[in-house]
């Protein structure tokens, strides 16, 4: 793969991509779309939001493993195919469902295969000298970026038409995308670099437990998850949130999340390939922190609409966190468990996507109801904030222990 890692790398970025566009369409339709079936406000709607995402999340955690150590022995491929093909079925599904109950239902099928992106990450693992690796995870971060410009807002304009048709629209991008995928993407996992497939390091619990083979990690284990649970403030109320107290519609959410994607694709794609190397990953993890927590701060607070667009800037930049730490962590495992490691990883985030939703838009719920002692919006940012504090305390003592292994 030696000779062909740019255009490897460009295919799995084409690949992010259409996923994440996928994903983004729906995002600015679901407070209406749930709204409509429960014949509920927004407050009860954030409520019924939270457990959507936390049925496709527990699912994911229970699979993810599974794919990640399948793609360990039968390479990257094949798996990242079968899930974009599940994927597309689950669109489709929710296109035509009839009930809050099968919306569930599609959640739960959409978790099943959504691991796609435990093999797209292995699979950058596989082409990237150790020297590369931080810049090139940042294009995962790119990809986000630029599937959430085109996406939300791609969504928002198609939700003003009805509800479902984003669903639709996802349906043939994701099948676009494995179409994509079976005649273009090349495998990047050579044969006597695979490993037989095991059970017990196919579980969740399993996957966790191979995580403490390798120094330091616990730690910064217990740093990601922090930050990951404080991220589902914006990732799981952001549409209830503006609509609620600024009064948005889809398209204007579509828009919001439009303008994320553009400077989350600035800082990944561009600025961590300078800040990274300049003041190095240690330093980057430390700036990355400080960004986000700033950034929950002031969107806990913002009481005009344009304010939630000035203070993405400094959220946004907190994304050198990322890369950088995964860099750090991935330089523990060998070659020929990278797999495993992504798989484990995702199984991380997983478990924090089914804490995350359920806190966070519990927390908008409870202050925005009618009966609500205080009524604040933003209270579930803030919970970010305190959230992003405990992840830098753990950084911090985990890192300097690195440090020092590094010096041995």
């Amino acid at each position: 793969m030696t000779g062909k890692r740019p255009a490897a790398l460009g295919f799995i970025f084409f690949t992010l991509l259409l996923d994440v566009i996928g994903l983004g369409i729906i995002i600015p339709v679901m407070p209406k779309l749930i709204s409509e079936m429960i014949h509920g406000d927004m407050s009860t709607a954030a409520r019924y939001g939270g457990w959507l995402l936390f049925s496709y999340s527990i699912m994911q955690f229970l699979f993810s493993p599974v794919l990640g150590n399948l793609s360990d022995r039968f390479g990257r491929r094949p798996i990242l195919l079968i899930s974009l093909f599940g994927l597309g079925i689950d669109y489709l599904f929710l296109s035509f469902a009839p009930s809050i109950g099968w919306l569930f239902v599609g959640r739960i099928i959409a978790g099943m295969g959504g691991a796609s992106f435990t093999t797209a990450t292995a699979y950058i693992a596989d082409i990237s000298p150790p020297e590369k690796r931080a810049q090139n995870f940042g294009m995962v971060g790119v990809a986000f970026g630029l599937g959430f410009i085109i996406g939300p807002v791609l969504g928002g304009t198609l939700g003003q038409y009805g509800s479902r048709i984003p669903f639709f629209a996802s349906a043939g991008l994701t099948f676009l995308n494995w179409m994509y995928g079976y005649f273009i993407l090349p495998e990047s996992l050579s044969k006597k670099h695979r490993r037989k497939f095991e059970w017990k390091r196919a579980n969740p619990v399993g996957t966790l437990i191979q995580l403490n083979k390798y120094p330091v990690i616990g730690g910064l284990i217990g740093s990601l998850i922090c930050i990951y649970i404080a991220s589902h403030a914006v990732h799981s109320t952001w549409s209830f949130y503006t609509m609620e107290n600024f009064k948005w519609n889809e398209a204007m959410v579509g828009y919001s999340l439009g303008s994320f994607g553009i400077l989350v694709a600035i800082v990944q794609g561009g600025l961590i390939r300078i800040i990274i190397p300049k003041i190095g990953q240690k330093w980057s993890v430390y700036a990355g922190l400080m960004m986000y927590g700033i950034g929950f701060i002031l969107f806990a607070f913002a009481n005009k609409g344009w304010m939630m667009f000035a203070f993405m800037v400094p959220y946004c930049l907190g994304g050198i966190f990322g890369p950088a730490l995964q860099s750090i962590i991935s330089s523990q495992v060998p070659a020929n468990e990278q797999g495993e490691l992504q798989g484990g990883l995702t199984s991380l985030i997983s478990v924090t996507s089914i804490i995350g939703p359920l806190l966070m838009t519990n927390i908008f719920s409870y202050f925005t109801r009618s009966d609500a002692p205080v009524y604040f919006p933003g209270a579930a940012f803030l919970a970010g904030a305190v959230l992003t504090a405990l992840s830098t305390f753990l950084a911090m003592r985990s890192l300097a222990s690195y440090v020092h292994h590094r010096e041995k």
